[in-house]
């Protein structure tokens, strides 16, 4: 049975994992345990929550679930460091845990090659500054953004407070005829519920943070079972 462990920022979407477990069955073990900073979008705040000693911290607290795989789930906290930091930052995790490990920021480049996507848009929950930094992030792993969208809000809480209706409509709003899919870069945001929903209106797939983050996680754990509530990428064998 895989065990993949992932390191998650204070509190906000974090039930989104308990979900997924129930998603996959009993043959899927998905523990979670919580590092804590400020939960402030802003580039020093974000460079201090990604920091090796936190995700050290992480990893220590991870031990006892004995994982196969340790993810760090949060995306700002990864792509704020640009790819060669977030890189050095999965591999000192890794290093530490004595696991393979990644991030959100790497599992969304590589969601979006597994189901050959090329140009999508991104709808961001954080404010521009720190939106601006994602799209640089995907565009250094091949992905083209055909509109990016910021809703300027401050912190990861508030984000976890959003309802199911409007995390819906957040994502479909900010669609684009030309992207093959939708970018929703927050692990703040509790989505796994509604990916069909918006699969639906849409007419193409949308990735979240979770979603990805998780996949990402089975993917390097060796087994990525197939779940149509969590939507097309896992669908894709």
């Amino acid at each position: 049975m895989p065990t993949v462990g992932f390191i998650y920022p204070d509190h906000a979407a974090e039930d989104d994992y308990p979900f997924a477990e129930q998603l996959l069955g009993p043959g899927f073990s998905l523990p979670v345990e919580h590092i804590y900073g400020t939960d402030l979008h802003a580039v020093p705040e974000l460079l201090d929550l990604g920091s090796e000693e936190r995700l050290a911290e992480g990893a220590s607290l991870l031990a006892k679930h004995e994982p196969d795989v340790v993810v760090w789930a949060c995306t700002s906290g990864s792509f704020v460091y640009r790819w060669e930091g977030a890189q050095e930052q999965v591999d000192k995790l890794a290093a530490v845990a004595g696991k393979p490990a990644s991030s959100t920021s790497f599992a969304f480049v590589r969601a979006a090659a597994k189901l050959g996507l090329k140009r999508v848009a991104v709808a961001a929950s954080y404010p521009e500054d720190v939106a601006k930094l994602f799209v640089e992030f995907l565009g250094r792993g091949g992905i083209e953004i055909v509109a990016m969208s910021s809703a300027g809000i401050d912190t990861a809480a508030e984000v976890g407070t959003l309802a199911p209706e409007s995390v819906v409509d957040f994502a479909v709003f900010h669609d684009h005829p030309a992207a093959e899919a939708v970018l929703v870069p927050d692990t703040a945001m509790r989505t796994l519920g509604v990916i069909p929903t918006i699969e639906a209106r849409l007419g193409k797939p949308v990735l979240t943070a979770n979603q990805v983050t998780i996949w990402e996680g089975l993917r390097l754990a060796g087994t990525v079972p197939e779940s149509v509530q969590l939507g097309e990428l896992f669908q894709c064998h």
